[in-house]
């Protein structure tokens, strides 16, 4: 299993909080890459509520990894 920004890029508006099943649902509903599917297929817990993208890649950067000054824009 991998994740790029690109891929779960596709999951921002994915329907949080989530189980395993309902997030592949999504994103074939959303038709999402193959590789996101098969990310998803790969998650451990079936029955598991994930809370975030956080939850599903705890590696996901958030804002402050970003070296972006929003007042000068």
């Amino acid at each position: 299993m991998y994740w790029t920004l690109e891929l779960v890029s596709y999951l921002e508006d994915a329907p949080w909080p989530a189980t395993k099943s309902e997030l592949i649902d999504y994103a074939v509903r959303a038709c999402c890459p193959d590789e996101v599917i098969e990310n998803l297929q790969e998650l451990e817990e079936e029955n598991e509520i994930y809370e975030s993208i956080e939850d599903v890649w705890p590696d996901y950067p958030s804002k402050d990894d970003f070296l972006f000054n929003e007042d000068e824009y």
